[in-house]
């Protein structure tokens, strides 16, 4: 959804784009705010016009809060305002994380079972919450699905691990072809933010500090990008409601899409 970075993204070409109709691409800066919660709301208000017109509509991707926010649900926790977020911020960066661990310990000692402790963004989001409402964290997360007003067909997409992790070697290698070097260097001065501090960036922003050479933060994107997709699989998995295939499986696909929809077989070439 970030309109500067397409390549790292590797968001949908115009040619794509000018072929079907897609929503939230490009439509935020790197340097907005934006969260799961966020795109809940903002996705479910698009899904009830589309659903007034199409019975059909796809959500396509493989961030895993945000698929869940648009078929889960997220708790309404309040939103934090940028004076509070940019404190805790200033906090992190003057006392670092073993700090900020401590806070989260002695204000939600609870929620501090559930969350990973490693993971500084997720620290802070509690911490800000708790700051802004005087609750805990772990008061406000209630962790209830909510109801949709429509069904959910998940289907899961996957190959052996070998063939999958090739693939992600590969795709590391076209990205620098196509410039996501060039594309990183452009935004060099905001590596601060949430938005860079992802694969892709952050570990060329690492040979950028002279803390590696080119070719090693290159190993490292292709490391992260494998270990990204593990963390995927082990999260979609935990959900037996996806039906998985192998990408090449079209025709099986559309038919257990055409058979969730109770709509009469057709062959593939004639889809």
């Amino acid at each position: 959804m970030y309109k500067e970075l397409i390549i790292g993204t590797a968001a949908p070409t115009p040619e794509v784009l000018s072929q079907v109709q897609h929503y939230f691409i490009g439509t935020h800066s790197i340097f907005d705010h934006y969260s799961a919660g966020q795109y809940e709301q903002d996705a479910i208000a698009l899904l009830d016009r589309l659903f007034v017109k199409h019975p059909v509509v796809l959500l396509v991707g493989g961030s895993m809060m945000y698929i869940d926010a648009v078929c889960k649900g997220f708790d309404d926790i309040p939103s934090v305002d940028a004076k509070t977020r940019k404190k805790w911020q200033q906090i992190y960066a003057e006392k670092g994380l073993e700090y900020i661990q401590q806070e989260l310990t002695r204000l939600d000692p609870e929620h501090t079972q559930v969350v990973d402790m490693q993971n500084h963004k997720r620290i802070l989001r509690a911490l800000e919450v708790c700051s802004t409402t005087g609750k805990t964290y772990s008061e406000l997360r209630i962790g209830k699905q909510k109801d949709r007003n429509f069904n959910i067909i998940k289907i899961g997409l996957n190959r052996p691990r070998a063939e999958l992790y090739e693939r992600i070697n590969q795709r590391v290698d076209m990205m620098m072809q196509d410039g996501l070097l060039e594309e990183a260097k452009l935004y060099y001065p905001y590596k601060h933010l949430n938005s860079l501090n992802t694969v892709g960036y952050k570990e060329l922003y690492e040979y950028m500090d002279g803390k590696c050479s080119l070719e090693e933060a290159v190993q490292k994107v292709k490391q992260d990008s494998r270990r990204y997709a593990k963390r995927q699989l082990t999260w979609f998995n935990s959900d037996k409601d996806i039906r998985w295939f192998h990408p090449d499986d079209e025709e099986e696909i559309i038919n257990f899409v055409n058979l969730q929809l109770n709509i009469p077989g057709e062959s593939c070439s004639s889809s």
